[in-house]
Order: structure tokens, then C-alpha cells, then sequence
């Protein structure tokens, strides 16, 4: 029984009757022991379907398959998803591939776990002759233009991990996932002879998609941010060869401020792609009004970003030549109540951006919070367990007046909690407004005041707040229901 890997020649195909044979032949012809080929017709109005189809009766080794028209890109999807192969390799249903091209890929992308793609040289038929050089690969050069044909081997493993082929792509859609594939990290060899026969046609997918060009960038531009960030220094412009050079004079006059906190520097890129994440959408939006509330997945770390609106025109000159900005001043605060003890989400980075003097942008990121709920849970009536939170809600108070921490935004959503086997954990967030300063009983008690609540619900604060604090309960009590009388 042969051992050699399968592999899974996948084929799209529409409308390439006239193309079609020469390329199943040339595929059958393969000096590689284990193979299929996959064929995915995408709805063609000519007989591709059927010469598909009379080729899997006549070689085993062929599978041919119909779907509706839905592109290259769900054609090949489509493929790769019924192919049974370890190893993939795309085809286009007008070129052909010599003898060897299957074996001597394989061979190469065995030998080393770190190599993600195998690349043929390449010839061109057809309207053009000569050979099709492509640049040696880097990532850098891969930010700018693609080096990779579409006809490289690579595992399929490699395909279900970034997705598949990005349907969203309109054009070149193997660049965007040769990106997805390569961003971070991997060997592309390309092998030492001709493997592959180009064919160059008038009206290829090839030559209509370069009227696509500015939809593509957008497209790649929208996915990948944090990869055109480390490799261009900002996003990829229309002119390509120019987006260095433009991002950086870009920078010059727009200079920013870009703090990760030594845990999370893997994820510098992303802090640094931050303006194109939100005006591209990325993540879920958690709350938009005046600021606004993302949660994003970078890498498997959840993290939520809040950004910050643009301030008036006296803070714009304020915040960005001689105030820290609210992101900075939310990390900063984030790491001072952790290493009190209290709770807060961890921070992970701040950014802040200036035009000129004028501050503009500003985000903050934290680790998604592990509690599911916040004080505004606590207004349901039979919610479990309510006094027992009710009273980790106001040691953790205390606990931030007795280091002279006031939070001036002590609101419902800004309190968070869930349940542990220690017992009840409380985190709180949107630190940007917290004064230091000593907090007596009454200021203390004042601090209250956005929280609604029942009387009952407010003698259970004021009982525990004033225990941690030495306080009298009745006092405290007093102080919280004046303050709260637009509460209860």
C-alpha cells in the first residue's frame, strides 16, 4: 500500500470547455502515486460540467461536482471542502502542469513543518510566451503585491485554520489568502523547475480583475490591518509601491502615542492598526454613543476597546500637549487599582493620535471581563444571591475611598460582578474619571448616588460600606438615601 500523502488537485471551473481536457490531462499525467482531482463546476452554461463528468467515469481518481454560479472563490471553497487530501493544490481549468510538479512539491513540503506553501516556476502559453518570474517571497513584499501563483501546495489544514478563500474578496482572491495564510509566519519555496504552464488568454479572470484594483484594497485594507501596520507602517494605499513612503509622511504630521503593557506585546500590531479596525468595523459593537465600546478576538485574546470621542477644541489642544489623554489616564488607573487589590479588567494598551498639536484619536484596551453581569442586574427583584453581592459591591467601595480613589462615574454599567468559588468578585471599569483625593463619610456616601435602588437594597450598602470604613450604618445610611431619593 502506498504511503505517500494524498493530495487533492482542486479544479473550479465555468465555462472552460474548450480549455478544460488539455488541463485533466496533464493532471492525470502526474508521476505522484496519490492523488485526486476535485472538480467544482460553478453553474457553466458551455459543457464543462459533462467532459468533467466523463472523465470521473474513466479515472477514479476524478470527482466531478455542480453548484450554482457563486465565483471562483465559492467554487474553490467548495472544492477544498470535499477534497480528501492531506496536501492541497489549486488548479485553474485553462493551464497545464508537467509530470513531476505534484511529486516535487511534496517532497519539499515534507521536509520541513515551517513551509506553508511550495510554488512552481512557471511558463507562459497562449497569448504570451516566456517565463513567468515572481519576486522571491517576503512579507514585506507579500503587504504590496502577491509573488505567489495560485497553483502552490500547501496543507489543508492551513485552509480550515484562516477560513478558507475570503468570499468577500471581489477580485485576486488568493492574494487575500495567501496573507491569511502567511501573515504570522511560514516558508514559501518555490521548486527549481518549470512546473506549471500559464495560459494567457484575452478576457482571463486575471485580466478582468485589475478593473477591480480599489475594491480590493479596500477589502484587504478592512482584514488584515494589524498585518499591512508591521509590515507598511499603515494601510496599503491605491498607488502600492508608494504606501511606505505615504505612511510615513502620514506620520509625521499625525504623531502617536502607542503603550502595551509587557504581557500583551504580541499584540502590538493590533494596537497600532487601531484607527482601521474601527473604520473598517472590525469586531462587535457593545455600546455606541458618545464614545464607543468594541469587543475584538486578536489571536484568541478577547479584548474590549473603548474609543473615546473627539473633544472640544480647547481639550484638543489640552489633551494633546500637556494632559494625559483619557485612554492613557484609563490604563494607568486600570494597573493602580489591580495592584491595590481592587478589581478592573487588565489593561492591555493605549493609543492617542494628534494632528499637529490638535489631539485626535484615542482608544483604550482592556481584557474582556470575565463578569457576565453589572449593578444593573441587581434591579430584578428575585435575582439570586442579592445581598450577598449587594455587600462585595460596597467593600470593593470602601476599598477604593480608603485609598482615596473617587470614581466620578459610579454608575450602574461601570460595576461589574459573577460568582466564584471564593465568593463574589466585583470589577470595575470606565476608570477614566477617578480623582484622588481623601473621600470622608459623606463624599463617600454621595458616591452612591447613581445607583438606583430600593431602601432595602440601600441599607444593605450602607451596612457593609460603613463596616469596612468604621463608619455609623444609620449615618451612612441617611447620606445614601438623600442622595438617592431620585432612585428608589
Amino acid at each position: 500500500m502506498d504511503k505517500s500523502p494524498l493530495v487533492s488537485v482542486v479544479v473550479p471551473v465555468y465555462n472552460m470547455e474548450a480549455f478544460l481536457p488539455e488541463t485533466l490531462d496533464s493532471i492525470l499525467a502526474s508521476d505522484y502515486p496519490n492523488f485526486e482531482v476535485v472538480v467544482v463546476d460553478d453553474g457553466s452554461k458551455d459543457a464543462s460540467y459533462r467532459i468533467a463528468c466523463d472523465y470521473a467515469k474513466k479515472d477514479q481518481r476524478v470527482r466531478a461536482y455542480t453548484q450554482p454560479n457563486g465565483g471562483a472563490c465559492a467554487a474553490r471553497n467548495q472544492a477544498v471542502r470535499l477534497a480528501k487530501g492531506e496536501f492541497i493544490l489549486p488548479f485553474d481549468a485553462d493551464d497545464k502542469m508537467s509530470e513531476t510538479f505534484v511529486s516535487d512539491a511534496v517532497h519539499v513540503i515534507l521536509s520541513d513543518m515551517k513551509i506553508k506553501a511550495v510554488c512552481p516556476r512557471a511558463e507562459y502559453f497562449g497569448n504570451r510566451k516566456g517565463e513567468w518570474k515572481l519576486p522571491p517571497f517576503s512579507r514585506k513584499l507579500l503587504a504590496r503585491k502577491n509573488m505567489i501563483p495560485i497553483c502552490a501546495l500547501y496543507r489543508k489544514s492551513d485552509w480550515e485554520r484562516v477560513g478558507g478563500y475570503d468570499k468577500h474578496i471581489v477580485a485576486r482572491e488568493d492574494w487575500a489568502f495567501w496573507i491569511a495564510m502567511l501573515k504570522d509566519g511560514g516558508k514559501v519555496v518555490t521548486l527549481s523547475r518549470v512546473s506549471v504552464y500559464y495560459r494567457v488568454r484575452t478576457g482571463s479572470k486575471r485580466v478582468s480583475d485589475r478593473s477591480l484594483k480599489r475594491k480590493l484594497i479596500d477589502a484587504l485594507n478592512a482584514r488584515h490591518p494589524e498585518f499591512f501596520e508591521r509590515e507598511l507602517g499603515g494601510p496599503l494605499h491605491y498607488c502600492r509601491s508608494w504606501s511606505v513612503l505615504l505612511n510615513r509622511i502620514y506620520r509625521l504630521f499625525h504623531p502617536r502615542k502607542v503603550y502595551v503593557a509587557s504581557d500583551f506585546r504580541t499584540l502590538t500590531d493590533y494596537v497600532k492598526a487601531l484607527p482601521a479596525l474601527f473604520k473598517y468595523d472590525c469586531g462587535t459593537v457593545i455600546y455606541k454613543g458618545r464614545n464607543e465600546l468594541r469587543e475584538m478576538d486578536w489571536h484568541g485574546t478577547k479584548v474590549v476597546v473603548k474609543s473615546f470621542r473627539v473633544p472640544n477644541l480647547i481639550n484638543r489642544i489640552a489633551y494633546g500637549v500637556f494632559r494625559s489623554s483619557k485612554a492613557q489616564r484609563s490604563f494607568e488607573y486600570a494597573e493602580m487599582l489591580r495592584r491595590e487589590g481592587i478589581g478592573s479588567p487588565a489593561p492591555v494598551a493605549y493609543y492617542t493620535e494628534r494632528n499637529g498639536l490638535l489631539f485626535t484619536h484615542s482608544y483604550y484596551v482592556c481584557l474582556k471581563s470575565e463578569c457576565p453581569y453589572s449593578y444593573v442586574n441587581l434591579m430584578r427583584g428575585d435575582f439570586p444571591g442579592q445581598e450577598g453581592i449587594l455587600r462585595a459591591i460596597a467593600r470593593t467601595t470602601a476599598a477604593l475611598h480608603e485609598k482615596g480613589y473617587l470614581h466620578k462615574d459610579y454608575s450602574r454599567g461601570n460595576i461589574l460582578f459573577r460568582r466564584t468559588d471564593k465568593g463574589v468578585e466585583v470589577e470595575i471599569i470606565d476608570l477614566n474619571r477617578i480623582r484622588f483625593r481623601t473621600v470622608d463619610m459623606e463624599e463617600g456616601c454621595r458616591n452612591f448616588e447613581r445607583l438606583p435602588g430600593t431602601p432595602e437594597m440601600f441599607a444593605i450598602l450602607a451596612d457593609e460600606y460603613a463596616k469596612a470604613r468604621g463608619f455609623d450604618a444609620n449615618e451612612c445610611l441617611k447620606l445614601i438615601l438623600k442622595y438617592n431619593n431620585a432612585h428608589i
